[in-house]
């Protein structure tokens, strides 16, 4: 079967890069104009060109996720397992090179963070460790699945690449989703911020979900650390990818998420900055560009931020987050893998989404929206 690398290795970074800032004014008009998009329109969607035209671009986006999505703003929190890693990456704050006290949650530990984490009302969990194979494994996975699947409704996964079939071996256990994140497409950076552990490997990486998509998950989300690199560039490759997968796994749903570089101990400054404006553009662009497509926020972003994007085409955000194992009710002054901007509880989120007239969705999109539309 063909894999995502064989179209990868069909692009030119550079080229790439300057046919993204080679857009005219023309092109974001075409683009807008154009009822199905193409990636050359996602091109001009996120030129500086397209700037002029954000408010336009944010009325489209308003109508299409309430086409599609309704009034509703589906809820979700991390569960973070372990912080025990084997990579080198430096722009984490659980990085082997990094001197921190190590842990794995154990079982008993698990059920407190999941106890606290029901009494906040959620229903939709993400589960993230380190990656650090002889530790949080796949019959380690197996076991926490078995533990916390009565509990939730809808169970999501951001952990190391794994194969087909442990994919296969997890799913009957409660796994719903996957996150994997290439965190950049250009490869010679991509080296650069990973220079130890299996996260190396950067086709590995490249090719995970296509091992999704052969294992037949749920739905998986996408999406590259903004910051890394040149954000419109990396973008369109996920567009790309994006535009693949869907193609390839048509069974399968897609999501993308869109987290900016945040400090953590001894943290890394961003290569390129993105400032709100350019953000909700992107947000916008890919709206545009993909009507089905879950988009997701997280509390890596402020407060202002995170109330304006609500009608502007998320549909998906955390709240109450903490980024360390333990960080509920274990051992919450642990070191976290990078700071939180929007540090408000679930409730007080779930307030802010009712007062913009949307509704909080506590567990995934299939059985919420047969009930709540617009």
């Amino acid at each position: 079967m063909k894999s995502f690398n064989e179209v990868f290795e069909s692009y030119n970074w550079d080229d790439t890069k300057a046919s993204i800032y080679d857009k005219t004014a023309a092109d974001v008009e075409r683009a807008l104009s154009n009822p199905q998009r193409t990636l050359e329109d996602f091109k001009a969607l996120i030129s500086p060109a397209a700037l002029p035209y954000l408010e336009d671009m944010a009325q489209i986006s308003q109508r299409l996720t309430l086409d599609r999505f309704g009034r509703v703003i589906q809820m979700y929190i991390p569960l973070y397992l372990s912080n025990e890693c084997n990579n080198i990456c430096t722009y984490c704050g659980f990085s082997y090179d990094n001197k921190v006290r190590r842990r794995t949650l154990n079982p008993m530990e698990i059920m407190q963070e999941v106890a606290v984490i029901k009494g906040m009302g959620y229903d939709h969990v993400l589960l993230v460790t380190g990656e650090a194979n002889q530790t949080v494994h796949t019959d380690y996975f197996k076991k926490v699945l078995d533990l916390i699947s009565p509990h939730f409704a809808h169970i999501s996964m951001e952990v190391q690449p794994l194969d087909v079939a442990d994919y296969e071996t997890l799913i009957p256990h409660g796994l719903n989703t996957v996150l994997v994140y290439q965190e950049t497409y250009h490869q010679d950076d991509y080296r650069k911020h990973h220079p130890k552990g299996k996260k190396s490997n950067f086709l590995y990486r490249l090719e995970t979900p296509d091992r999704l998509g052969q294992a037949g998950i749920h739905k998986m989300g996408l999406g590259v650390l903004i910051g890394l690199e040149d954000w419109r560039t990396d973008s369109f490759f996920t567009a790309l990818h994006l535009s693949y997968l869907e193609k390839q796994y048509w069974q399968s749903k897609f999501s993308i998420s869109f987290p900016r570089l945040r400090p953590f101990s001894g943290g890394l400054e961003p290569k390129v900055a993105m400032n709100d404006k350019e953000l909700v553009q992107l947000i916008c662009a890919y709206r545009l560009f993909n009507s089905e497509v879950e988009l997701s926020i997280s509390t890596r972003e402020t407060v202002a931020f995170r109330n304006h994007i609500i009608k502007l085409g998320i549909t998906a955000i955390s709240a109450g987050s903490k980024t360390n194992p333990g960080g509920y009710e274990v051992e919450p002054q642990s070191l976290e893998q990078f700071e939180i901007s929007d540090e408000r509880s679930a409730q007080e989120i779930a307030v802010m989404i009712r007062k913009q007239g949307y509704e909080p969705i506590w567990k995934d999109w299939d059985m919420s929206l047969i009930s709540k539309s617009c």
